[in-house]
């Protein structure tokens, strides 16, 4: 589905306003102000056909204007009517307009006639048109006798109306005794003349109210007509016959019709089958889009008729039988119609001038002129005044030749009246535009600047831009005879003041007006279209932009006319949004933006889409025994199309109330045959699918019951499988309700053992799926089937399945088990198959039971656990992975079926050579001295043989983390622990150590440890530290450089201590830059060292104002004595205090004293909480670098940079 966007625009003021301003103006300037004389001029006056209600006043209107105020009279059929002398008769003060009193006793039939009214002054009179005054009248229905109509079927019939005669003629129409109107078709009309036709009657027209109604709607009264009976009688066949014409008669007629009025041409045919009307025109076509038909196209309507209308037009009558025609010849007759009406004429003394009065009609309109009501020819002359047939030809008017002229153009269809006045003056230029008007227009529309003006002579207009402008000229402006100055596409430097200036020989006079331009309002953002399910949300924008000086108003349309007055609808600055949306909001939403100069608008298509409608109106035909034919009505697809239809049945006599699919049809297909069983009670029902989902379920379509028949099919899935050594248990699939075809449902089971020439043996059975067959031998083949049966007989012949009879357990074990070793932990075992009679069921395979007995090279023995591996069908070999090197194992083989598993084979016995052992357990390094470190480690967990040695390598780690050559130690297997002698002091050395058998090495495990300082060289020195902190930070050591730490306490139960020995991380590599020596950090500590330097100044000032610091106040107020400073000599630690002191260390703060570090914990150690492997710590206690336990994959891996410690810590000093 595409859009439909649509956008409109107009500015209001342009195009069509503008035209109207200028239309407006150009009448205006032909009036004469009223302040100055000027003859009488009509400005209202009643119709010229004047139908009055006889129950009502009569006000016969007649209005006019002059200087001096015009005075009235009336004739009445030609004649003075002294309205004076009739006391139901008055005039409306200052007005000529009459009223005649009927409700106080007068009678309007007595007031009939043509009434003339004539307004007169000093300078001469207007008359209006003649006025006929006729009363309405809706006379009663003559009384007569109808006898009622008998009609064959078939027949035509012509119930005829005849409405009494009123004034205007009433309108028609047909009705019963409720009121009710009578049905109208092809078959029945009613025509112009208001008669009912019927083409041909049938049986149902029969009925005794057949009532014709005539509504006179000027009085507001419905006249009845007595009912009309019509009986049709039938007759066996009823004849058919081809048209016949009932109106009009004949082959051809005439019609004459007015030019502008509306011609109405019918034709109505009888016959059987009902006729079929055309309508052509001989020699042309019939002319477009005024054209229309109506009355089942009995009526040919031409709106607004000419001469060019008239001609030959034929109606064609017909049926299967044949056709008649008639030939109606029209012709266009013309009232007259102006060419061109006389104008006021104002002219200056001395002036020329002229009135043309020209008509058109057909016949051709005569035309007379009238002088302030009085024939021309018997006017007082004026000898300026020239009558030469249609025109008046003025030369040097004076001021007595001021005067109204009538001119009358008629013929015998109707007249022209119209009032002209020449009005001689002299007057100077006056503008009747206000002054210092502001226009106001929208960029690149046209601006049309007014300047209404008069004067006698006609003045001259000249426009000027500003107060010293020079006159405008040129193609980019407009000038209008009524003085208006128009700009086609103003833009904004046509923005300013403008004068208009108007002279004539009397005189001059200017006035100033004002022009801006706006910025056009655009939609910027237009609403869209959307597409929104029901009871979704939708929103359309519409963002726009506008001159600022303008205020916008914005209103929604839906469909062009108000939004609903509903509160789902929220109308926001620049959206509408709909919620919860329902499919009466379907349908096309419009922005409009106002304002006072423009507007702007734009459309978009909500199309609310839904799952559609459920179908109806279900009905079965064509039903058979085994099929059916299914049709409904499609519901409504809610904008979505329908893809697809599903049809579900339900079983009323099987599985009421349960149902089941069917079949599925195309969307665009609304029948279908369906297949059916016998014995099946059906109901259908459907239900329709589009995009957004599936409708509600038909109602369903009535029950269709098939009849019984044999069943179609036997059970599915048959299967023969025994439960237990001496039987067979047959079972099988039931039938469902619908597939047993009929009553009585049962099976019959059948068997017999294959490959033995015995009989079938059956039984029959009802309502089970299963039955065992007692006393089989174990394990044979047996051949089954099952057949369906119900009252009316057997299925069809079943196939055959192959089932078994029970299993039972194997009876002998694999023989000939041999194991072939393949390596340390992979080995083949292999058997012979047991004979398939043994079985006795079928051959799952082979399962090894295997387990080890003792590891050879570890004397404790643990829990024997056996694993099974299974191999599946007749394999006779086997592969057993995951076994542990250097121990004994033992295996047996079992055969298995679907009962279980048959005797194991006697137990093998095999062996798994060496491998290599897994990693020692541990290496701890105690002891540090200056030259000595002691090992201790465990022995492998896994030896995987029998050890011959350990290998110990070790290299020393300089402070920038390169090594040093490699040492190689080979220790007796049986050593745990090794002194390690001639090592420098305060040096870190990394050990690798790995165990190995005769096959080889296994993995080693690492650790690094460091040598003490030389004591001698160093003084200890000494920190208190108050005793309820667990930690304290150490500043200012040297990097890579081994330190011994000890931490005592004193209490009650004396003096304790314990000692431990770190290693500090490398120094910064000589290849970087020293960072204290930079230009930038040089500048970097000198402005940190100003802002101190600052901050010591305000502080000094502050306290020398008197004032404290807070803190210090509290300090002094609320000394802890806890985290006071104690003396040395009384045994107790001084505190150091910062803001982080009190965060306690994640994990473990130290390294266990006995630097021991086992595999499965090295990992818990202080990197944890470092940022980098400079092992410093940082001034809150947190330490950052590598843990001396940390583990290395090889024993030579280059060199390692290190990084270098941040500006802040390579300041720290210890002390």
């Amino acid at each position: 589905m595409q859009p439909k966007i649509m956008m409109k625009k107009k500015n209001i003021s342009a195009s069509k306003a503008s035209l109207v301003l200028f239309l407006c103006q150009m009448i205006s300037a032909l009036d004469v102000p009223l302040d100055l004389s000027q003859p009488p001029t009509i400005t209202q006056q009643s119709p010229k056909d004047y139908i009055v209600d006889p129950r009502e006043n009569i006000v016969i209107q007649c209005e006019a204007k002059g200087k001096p105020p015009p005075s009235f009279s009336w004739t009445r059929n030609g004649t003075h009517f002294d309205i004076d002398k009739d006391a139901q008769v008055t005039m409306k003060p200052n007005s000529g307009t009459l009223v005649i009193n009927i409700m106080n006793g007068g009678k309007a039939e007595a007031y009939e006639g043509v009434y003339q009214c004539t307004a007169r002054n000093e300078r001469g009179a207007a008359i209006s048109n003649n006025i006929v005054i006729r009363p309405s009248r809706s006379p009663l229905w003559t009384k007569e006798k109808l006898e009622p109509n008998q009609v064959r079927e078939g027949d035509s019939l012509v119930l005829h109306c005849r409405p009494p005669v009123g004034l205007p003629p009433p309108i028609i129409f047909w009705m019963d005794n409720a009121f009710q109107r009578l049905p109208q078709s092809e078959r029945v009309s009613q025509g112009l003349n208001g008669d009912l036709y019927f083409s041909n009657v049938q049986p149902e027209d029969t009925r005794e109210d057949y009532i014709c109604y005539a509504r006179f709607n000027h009085t507001q009264t419905i006249q009845q007509k007595q009912p009309i009976s019509v009986k049709v009688f039938s007759t066996r066949p009823v004849t058919e016959r081809q048209p016949v014409l009932l109106t009009p008669t004949g082959s051809t007629s005439t019609k004459v019709e007015l030019r502008g009025n509306v011609l109405l041409l019918e034709c109505i045919a009888a016959g059987l089958p009902t006729p079929v009307i055309r309508w052509i025109k001989e020699g042309g076509e019939l002319p477009a889009n005024r054209t229309f038909f109506e009355n089942f196209k009995k009526t040919l309507k031409i709106i607004d008729v000419s001469e060019a209308d008239s001609g030959n037009y034929k109606c064609i009558a017909r049926n299967t039988l044949g056709s008649a025609h008639h030939v109606i010849s029209v012709t266009v007759k013309a009232a007259p119609y102006w060419i061109t009406a006389p104008r006021n004429l104002v002219l200056s003394p001395g002036e020329d001038g002229t009135l043309i009065c020209r008509a058109n009609g057909n016949p051709k309109p005569s035309i007379s002129w009238l002088a302030n009501g009085v024939p021309i020819a018997i006017a007082p002359e004026d000898p300026s005044r020239k009558v030469d047939g249609d025109t008046i030809i003025f030369s040097h008017v004076q001021e007595r030749s001021s005067a109204v002229y009538q001119c009358n153009a008629s013929n015998e269809y109707g007249y022209l009246l119209a009032n002209a006045f020449v009005n001689v003056l002299a007057e100077p230029p006056r503008i009747l535009t206000p002054a210092n008007k502001l226009y106001q227009v929208i960029a690149d529309s046209p601006a049309l600047l007014d300047c209404a003006y008069f004067g006698s002579p006609k003045p001259e207009i000249e426009w000027f831009k500003g107060v010293k402008g020079s006159i405008l000229r040129g193609s980019e402006y407009i000038f209008h005879d009524n003085g208006t100055l128009e700009i086609p596409v103003a833009q904004k430097d046509s923005t300013g003041a403008y004068t208009c200036v108007a002279r004539n020989k009397l005189g001059k006079i200017q006035n100033e007006v004002q022009l801006e331009i706006k910025d056009p309002t655009v939609i910027i953002k237009q609403p869209e279209y959307k597409v929104i399910q029901r009871y979704g949300q939708v929103s359309f924008e519409c963002i726009i932009k506008h001159d600022s000086t303008l205020l916008p108003t914005v209103i929604w349309l839906k469909d062009n006319d108000e939004l609903p007055d509903d509160e789902r609808f929220l109308v926001g600055k620049d959206n509408l949004t709909i919620m919860n949306v329902t499919d009466k909001d379907d349908g096309t939403y419009t922005c409009i933006v106002n304002t006072t100069l423009d507007s702007v608008s734009a459309s978009a298509v909500l199309t609310v889409v839904a799952r559609p409608n459920p179908p109806f109106d279900l009905e079965l035909t064509g039903q058979l025994e085994r099929s059916v034919e299914l049709s409904w009505i499609p519901g409504d697809e809610n904008n979505s199309p329908i893809t697809n239809f599903v049809i579900e049945y339900e079983d009323g006599l099987h599985e009421p109330g349960v149902w089941h699919y069917q079949t599925e049809v195309p969307g665009t297909q609304t029948t279908v045959q369906l297949k059916l069983s016998p014995y099946v009670n059906y109901s259908f029902r459907v239900i329709a699918v589009n995009e957004i989902g599936r409708s509600q379920p038909s109602e369903p379509s009535e029950q269709y019951l098939t009849k019984s028949a044999n069943p179609d099919e036997n059970p599915s899935n048959v299967q023969g499988i025994g439960s237990e050594p001496d039987n067979l248990v047959i079972t099988w699939e039931s039938l469902k309700g619908f597939q047993s075809n009929g009553p009585g449902l049962q099976y019959k089971v059948s068997w017999r053992q294959k490959d033995v020439d015995d009989e079938w043996t059956s039984v029959i059975v009802a309502n089970v799926s299963k039955y065992i067959v007692s006393g089989t031998p174990t394990f044979v083949p047996y051949e089954i089937k099952v057949q369906a049966l119900n009252d009316l007989g057997y299925a069809p012949e079943p196939s055959e399945v192959i089932g078994h009879s029970g299993e039972d357990l194997p009876m002998v074990a694999p023989g000939n088990v041999q194991v072939h070793v393949i390596n340390s932990t992979l080995a083949k075992v292999h058997w012979d198959p047991v004979p398939l009679k043994t079985v006795r069921g079928h051959l799952q395979g082979y399962k090894v039971y295997y387990w080890k007995v003792q590891s050879l090279s570890r004397r404790s023995r643990r829990h024997v656990e056996k694993k099974i591996l299974t191999f599946r069908g007749n394999k006779t070999f086997g592969m057993l992975p995951g076994l542990e090197p250097y121990s004994t194992y033992k295996l047996n083989v079992r055969v298995a079926n679907g009962k279980g598993e048959g005797p194991a084979s006697p137990d093998k016995v095999f062996r798994t050579p060496e491998g290599v052992p897994s990693s020692p357990s541990f290496l701890k390094i105690t002891n540090p001295t200056l030259d000595s470190l002691t090992l201790e480690w465990g022995s492998p967990t896994h030896p995987n043989g029998v050890l011959t040695s350990y290998v110990l390598k070790f290299q020393p780690i300089n402070n920038t983390h390169e090594l040093g050559p490699l040492v190689e130690i080979r220790i007796p297997a049986n050593e745990s622990s090794l002194i390690l002698k001639n090592l420098n002091y305060s040096t870190r050395y990394k050990f690798y150590f790995n165990a190995q058998t005769s096959v080889g090495s296994g993995n080693q495990i690492t650790e690094e440890a460091v040598t003490i300082m030389d004591e001698g060289k160093e003084d200890w020195k000494k920190e208190i530290v108050n005793g309820s902190r667990s930690f304290f930070v150490l500043k200012g050591l040297t990097p890579g450089t081994a330190y011994k730490v000890r931490v005592g306490a004193e209490g009650l139960s004396g003096f304790r201590s314990s000692e431990d020995v770190f290693e500090t991380g490398p120094a910064m590599a000589s290849r970087q830059v020293d960072i204290a020596t930079q230009g930038w950090f040089i500048g970097l500590m000198c402005a940190v060292a100003l802002l101190i330097l600052i901050l010591l100044i305000v502080c000094f000032i502050r306290r020398n104002k008197g004032g404290k610091y807070p803190v210090k106040e509290k300090e002094d107020a609320h000394a802890d004595p806890e985290i006071q400073p104690m003396k040395e000599d009384d045994g107790t630690f001084g505190e150091y205090s910062d803001a982080e002191d009190h965060k306690p260390l994640k994990k473990g703060s130290r390294t266990p004293s006995d630097r021991t570090v086992k595999k499965e914990d090295s990992d818990d150690s202080l990197v944890d909480y470092g940022e980098g492997v400079n092992g410093q710590f940082n001034e809150d206690g947190s330490f950052i670098g590598q843990y001396s336990g940390k583990k290395e994959k090889e024993p030579a891996e280059g060199n390692e940079s290190s990084e270098a410690p941040s500006p802040v810590n390579a300041m720290n000093s210890f002390v």
